[in-house]
């Protein structure tokens, strides 16, 4: 990996939609890398509420277009993608030990099949730790209260996309 690679790193996910907890990990991150890749996984078996492009545009309206995030989308293996980025890192965040196990277990696989890039955990900030996207979505369509969760075009996103359904805002 090349020495500049260690200035960039790729903070994965599906990111639909990406909330406030996303967003405070993409943040901090910004402090310790020149710039972060924010990755959108393509998964085929997921069926997700947001396109692939509403997604990235909800990043970038939650970050100011800050000209260190890139917004991205990637199909396969993530390791293979920092690669052919060139990045030396993974960003994470850490909910709960549940998350630890689970990511531990990828940052291993990760580590094995490409040496030279390393992940990054972040503690969620405490007021987020209980904050999902699939949480979000599913008290949105039940016409819960959402406002401090996402940002702002997220929450008016969602209340379109549930109200268009049928379900309360």
């Amino acid at each position: 990996m090349p020495a500049d690679a260690r200035k960039i790193a790729v903070y994965p996910g599906t990111f639909d939609p990406i909330t406030n907890g996303h967003v405070d990990i993409l943040e901090r991150s910004l402090a310790l890398f020149d710039k972060v890749i924010v990755a959108i996984a393509v998964n085929p078996r997921k069926q997700p509420v947001f396109s692939v492009e509403d997604r990235a545009g909800f990043i970038r309206d939650a970050t100011g277009n800050n000209p260190r995030v890139e917004c991205d989308s990637f199909e396969g293996l993530l390791v293979e993608y920092c690669r052919r980025r060139n990045a030396g890192f993974i960003v994470r965040g850490l909910r709960a030990l549940a998350d630890f196990e689970y990511e531990f277990q990828f940052a291993h696989m990760n580590r094995r099949l490409a040496p030279g890039v390393d992940t990054v955990f972040f503690m969620t900030d405490e007021r987020h730790h209980y904050v999902s996207s699939s949480l979000v979505k599913e008290v949105a369509s039940l016409g819960g209260d959402i406002s401090g969760l996402v940002p702002a075009a997220v929450e008016r996103a969602l209340a379109s996309v549930f109200s268009k359904q049928g379900n309360p805002p």
